[in-house]
């Protein structure tokens, strides 16, 4: 018979933290928690293979599974001394979530499971405080009401303003057992009128119902987006947890707190974290409460720490720390309850952080033993480095202070004020800069987070929903700006007299809580300290080589500030746009006889050498892979008639002629026209004019800074050897003249840019001709899988939330198909020529999992932009410490 049940707590374990994959990391290491000796409540994990079940057979549980819940639930009884529905003496559960990976926030939970209108009358009886059980009570109903019934969450906080105001109170714990039972009354009468049906009062079917809310979230709207954004499987699956409730709300006794062993923001080895007394789990990471901060050292006048209040629980807490910290040697993040002065550990799980504080913890951890270097390179998530290499506030720059509020996720951001998450998704879509603003944030408003560049709330804690999420994103957030004022209806926010309407521009501090009125000025990071320290330990490891995508000096210059050893693809089309060129390169394409394309391009030679001259300067020796003119001509074609004018004169010819001329270079399909070595064959003088610019600069950049560049000079859209075989004799004309010119020579490498399958597919026969390969795979995923990038994006979405396709072959590489055709390439070019350097440069080489792949296929070097250096190092160590695969060279 199979298990689908696993129990926990009360000296009886069946788990441990090696079985989160079944059990979901909540259940995994409350078991492993429990068999460590930490005070966990006892209760059982339904596992994540019960999901897959219920999901693979129309939402119904396995046959055994009733009878292993109740035998479960019986243990439960025995350990804590109570009965699950006993009017006298109620057991009270709780029914979480738990996936394998921390979803914060996605899916439900729901507490004080077991109460009714008569075990509420035991559970006042059996603690002596009527209000703590009716207080329960409400809650229960109102997370019941909202995660099992549907019923809007905000319809629950109109009764209790309705009585608080009746009463003249403003906090929550200001009412009475009285008043929560005008509540209860209220929230009855409400939830009959939503579902037409009077709230369930038969324990057996609240707990059913709850477990199914539970793994119905696994399938909604905003754990969905959730898993899309985090590449987690939905085959994954969620574990329930069903746990005796231990009460943080039963008086001044109690709290309810979350933690993390260090700075979840910074990494700063320090206690950090917010409690509550009198209260239970959500109303901390809800920000319905202010929180108050657990150490002493944190605490501003008028708040009072768990330090001071609990010394001895606080104490016993600090004691907990230091030994999760020790048996899991990362960083945790704690939920804990204390009842009547009694310390309960409900949660730990490795703790989400920004990127600067996984870079300090890591490399803290190794330099104090706890995890060696090889463990540091793994435990920082390369797309996280992100988030260090973009610009922060300048501390110089002028600036208009409107409020203040929690540094709830660091970083800077500058933009429009929103006040919705659809709003927010919508504007970004138009490449909009926009700063969501939220009285509160709410799972369902993870879209428009993301979407987002920062975000505002004026409620909540460090530990709420927007800051979690917000760390975990690399957004900016200032959370729980208690001086502005939120006005949905008029889409406006008020701070000190100042008035913010939608759409105006705000700038947000989230490592100092401040927002600004108006855009402040940024200056660029400093990669130092512990990012310096983690990138020479992934270099120790990589094998991959880093280059970067680079044609303008800014791009190249950065490249080597992240590290880049080389440039792997420099686009020289993009040099022809600028204002100064543009003229002579449109007289160049709408001249009708070689002589004047000869006579355009000899104005163009003088640009191009100076600029390869600048990269080869800042490459200081390393390679420089050159792609000769790759896109149709028609992206250079004169459009208005004032551009059509002169490039007529400068022909000495008539806008007519030109007209026609446009219209014979036109194309329907010209991205798999007339372009890259068609061109260079159809016009050699092209080629022959960027070959002679390459080399008269190499040789100048040798004579004045001794140290030969080494160009790699790339054909791009070959198909067949024999484009190679003419492209490259042009290229090696050009090279032996400008040697014997200037009486100098320099080593360099002709190759080609395999991006069709044709290409692949006879990579032999070009490898005859060519000294290296470099795949862009922009272009190979386009004619593998014929799709346009341009136009994909609007279907792709759809595909990949189908399971048509696993991710975005545009963003990840393709390895069924596209990665097929690498491995393909390289094992027929290196069957030739097995020193055959083979690099990416398409978008995939800054993409963690492509970097993967070219790992294991035995590539030599990945390409990316300069920003995604950095990334592209850290992936690479990690690949390498994967254990890769062929790595013939």
């Amino acid at each position: 018979m199979s298990k689908w049940v696993y129990s926990f707590g009360a000296g009886h374990n069946e788990g441990k933290a090696e079985m989160r994959n079944l059990l979901g990391g909540k259940g995994a290491n409350l078991a492993e928690m429990a068999s460590i000796g930490l005070p966990v409540p006892p209760g059982f994990t339904i596992t994540t293979e019960v999901c897959t079940y219920y999901y693979d057979h129309e939402k119904q549980y396995p046959p055994e599974l009733k009878d292993q819940v109740a035998a479960a639930l019986a243990r439960v009884e025995e350990a804590v001394g109570v009965r699950f529905g006993d009017h006298r003496k109620p057991l009270l559960v709780s029914v979480r979530s738990g996936a394998r990976v921390s979803m914060p926030g996605m899916m439900d939970t729901v507490l004080n499971l077991g109460l009714n209108d008569e075990t509420v009358d035991g559970l006042a009886a059996a603690s002596g405080d009527p209000r703590f059980a009716w207080d329960s009570y409400r809650r229960f109903i109102q997370m019941f009401g909202s995660v099992v019934l549907g019923v809007d969450h905000h319809r629950f906080e109109e009764i209790i303003e309705e009585v608080k105001i009746s009463r003249d109170v403003h906090e929550d714990t200001q009412l009475t057992a009285e008043d929560w039972k005008t509540v209860v009354t209220g929230y009855k009468e409400m939830v009959a009128q939503v579902t037409g049906k009077p709230f369930p009062q038969d324990p057996e079917a609240q707990l059913w119902a709850a477990i199914g809310a539970v793994f119905g979230s696994w399938m909604n709207a905003r754990a969905n987006t959730y898993r899309r954004l985090h590449d987690i499987p939905a085959n994954w699956g969620t574990a329930v947890n069903v746990q005796a409730m231990v009460f943080g709300n039963m008086g001044e006794d109690c709290a309810t707190g979350v933690c993390f062993t260090r700075d979840p923001s910074t990494g700063e080895n320090i206690f950090y974290g917010e409690y509550l007394i009198n209260a239970q789990g959500e109303d901390v990471v809800a920000g319905i409460r202010t929180p108050q901060p657990m150490a002493q050292l944190k605490a501003k006048p008028g708040e009072r720490s768990m330090e001071v209040a609990m010394p001895k629980a606080y104490q016993e807490l600090v004691a907990v720390r230091a030994k999760l910290e020790q048996h899991y040697t990362d960083m945790q993040d704690i939920e804990f309850t204390v009842q009547q002065n009694k310390l309960y550990m409900l949660q730990t799980r490795n703790g989400k952080r920004t990127a600067a504080a996984s870079l300090k913890i890591a490399v803290d951890m190794a330099r104090e033993g706890l995890i060696d270097q090889t463990e540091a390179i793994k435990r920082v998530n390369p797309s996280a480095l992100d988030q260090l290499l973009h610009p922060t506030l300048d501390p110089k720059a002028p600036r208009k202070l409107l409020a203040k509020g929690l540094p709830a996720s660091p970083g800077a951001a500058s933009g429009a004020v929103v006040f919705s998450a659809d709003e927010a998704e919508a504007r970004a879509a138009k490449g909009e800069a926009v700063i969501l603003v939220r009285i509160e944030t709410s799972p369902e408003d993870i879209h428009g987070m993301h979407a987002a560049r920062g975000i505002l709330t004026t409620r909540g804690g460090m530990t709420s929903h927007a800051a979690v999420v917000a760390r975990g994103m690399g957004r900016p957030c200032v959370a729980g700006a208690g001086g502005v004022t939120v006005d949905y209806s008029s889409q406006m926010l008020m701070a000190g007299g100042q008035t913010i309407r939608g759409g105006e521009t705000i700038t947000l501090d989230g490592a100092t809580g401040e927002i600004f009125i108006g855009s402040v000025a940024m200056v660029e990071p400093q990669l130092s300290g512990d990012f310096a320290t983690l990138m020479q330990w992934a270099d120790t490891v990589r094998r991959l080589k880093v280059r970067a995508n680079a044609e303008t000096p800014l791009d190249a210059d950065t490249a080597r500030k992240f590290g880049a050893e080389g440039i792997g693809l420099c686009r020289t089309e993009h040099m022809f746009f600028d204002p100064q060129r543009i003229g002579a390169v449109r007289q160049m394409i709408m001249s009708e006889t070689e002589g004047g394309r000869r006579e355009a391009l000899s104005r163009l030679l003088p640009f191009q050498r100076a600029d390869f001259i600048e990269l080869f300067r800042i490459m200081a020796g390393l390679p420089v892979t050159i792609r000769l003119l790759d896109p149709p001509l028609h992206e250079f074609l004169p459009h208005s008639a004032s551009e059509i004018a002169d490039v007529a004169v400068s022909l000495g010819t008539d806008p007519a002629t030109m007209q026609r001329r446009a219209a014979d270079l036109s194309e329907a399909n010209p991205m798999l026209g007339h372009r890259g070595c068609r061109l260079g064959i159809s016009y050699p003088e092209i080629y022959e004019m960027q070959a002679r610019a390459i080399f008269e600069a190499a040789v100048a950049t040798a004579k004045e800074t001794g140290a030969a560049p080494v160009p790699e000079i790339m054909i791009p859209l070959v198909a067949t050897r024999r484009e190679l075989e003419i492209t490259r004799a042009q290229v090696d004309k050009v090279a032996k003249e400008v040697f014997a010119e200037t009486g100098q020579t320099i080593e360099y490498y002709v190759g080609t840019m395999i991006e069709l399958p044709r290409a692949a597919l006879t990579a032999d026969k070009i490898a005859e001709v060519a000294d290296f390969f470099s795949f862009g795979t922009n272009d190979l995923t386009q004619t593998t899988f014929g799709l346009s990038r341009d136009d994909a994006g609007k279907f792709l979405p759809l595909y990949v939330e189908k399971g048509i396709l696993p991710k975005d072959p545009f963003v990840s590489i393709d390895p069924e198909g596209v990665g097929a055709l690498v491995k393909i390439a390289k094992e027929k070019g290196r069957g030739v020529k097995d020193d055959l350097k083979l690099g990416i440069c398409g978008e995939h080489g800054g993409d963690p999992a492509s970097i993967q792949f070219c790992e294991e296929a035995g590539l030599d070097y990945v390409s990316c932009s300069p920003y995604r250096v950095p990334v592209a190092r850290l992936a690479a160590a990690q690949a390498a410490l994967s254990g890769g695969g062929d790595r013939t060279a």
